[in-house]
């Protein structure tokens, strides 16, 4: 009897969905609000913001001045980085300010840095965007991003287990435009800094790829994320980070996620 391995996943993720978020549109900002909720009732997938933001906030440029996150919705790094500006694509619950990233709302050099977690892949135009934050950036400032990441082991996970669209052959970096948060190419991180890197150089000389380091190989997919259950309890992080940390090695090979540090010369 052969295996119809579409309906195996299917109703794999019916049976692992978050009662909380099931049923509900991605684009509705209320799922927003549940997600805030999830990330904060999940210890396991909470400790895994903790580790992100701790990297942002650390990796801040020196000295004062604005820190402008996109994406904040569902997030808590306003508890890491004091006086930051939260902000989202639609009004939200505990958020200062709705923004368009590829229209940013502050004066040439006025930023210190713009920041977020799991938002580049979700702009519609991401070139606009970069655009943008060379304008806004101050030199020295920073754009910090933990985003997606393309590699052996992810692409099976993104394209089989994940619901937002995967599209590694993109030619251009942006797509239709769709909902908020529906309209998506999780592969788009990937493609701006590495398939096309050297065009990234060319088109924004004001902008420098600081550091990138592919991580988190296993973490998040065991802790299910956002929108399944709790695949993991609080006290097993530890050993999950033991585990990965055995498999440094071949990081850029497994890891489903980026550390991405980019600056304003």
């Amino acid at each position: 009897m052969k295996l119809d391995l579409p309906a195996v996943v299917k109703a794999l993720k019916s049976i692992l969905a978050h009662p909380l978020a099931r049923g509900l549109d991605i684009d509705d900002p209320a799922l927003t609000n549940l997600r805030r909720r999830i990330i904060r009732e999940k210890p396991f997938l909470r400790a895994i913001y903790v580790e992100w933001y701790r990297w942002i906030a650390a990796s801040l440029p020196p000295g004062a001045g604005l820190v402008l996150e996109l994406g904040s919705g569902a997030g808590f790094l306003d508890e890491y980085i004091p006086d930051l500006i939260t902000s989202e694509v639609f009004p939200c619950e505990g958020v200062d300010r709705v923004i368009d990233a590829r229209a940013l709302p502050f004066d040439d050099g006025g930023l210190r840095a713009v920041v977020m977690t799991d938002v580049l892949h979700h702009i519609p135009d991401a070139a606009a965007f970069f655009g943008e934050a060379a304008r806004a950036l101050r030199p020295g400032g920073a754009v910090l991003m933990i985003e997606p990441w393309v590699t052996l082991l992810s692409r099976v996970i993104w394209t089989r287990l994940h619901h937002e669209p995967f599209d590694e052959e993109a030619r251009e970096w942006a797509f239709p435009a769709a909902g908020p948060l529906s309209g998506a190419n999780i592969a788009l991180p990937w493609i701006i800094f590495a398939r096309d890197r050297a065009r990234f150089a060319r088109d924004y000389p004001l902008l420098e790829v600081r550091s990138l380091e592919p991580c988190m190989p296993l973490r998040y997919a065991v802790s299910g994320g956002v929108s399944m259950r709790a695949l993991m309890p609080g006290w097993a992080v530890g050993v999950w980070r033991g585990i990965e940390a055995a498999l440094g090695p071949f990081g850029d090979s497994l890891g489903m996620f980026a550390k991405i540090d980019v600056r304003r010369r």
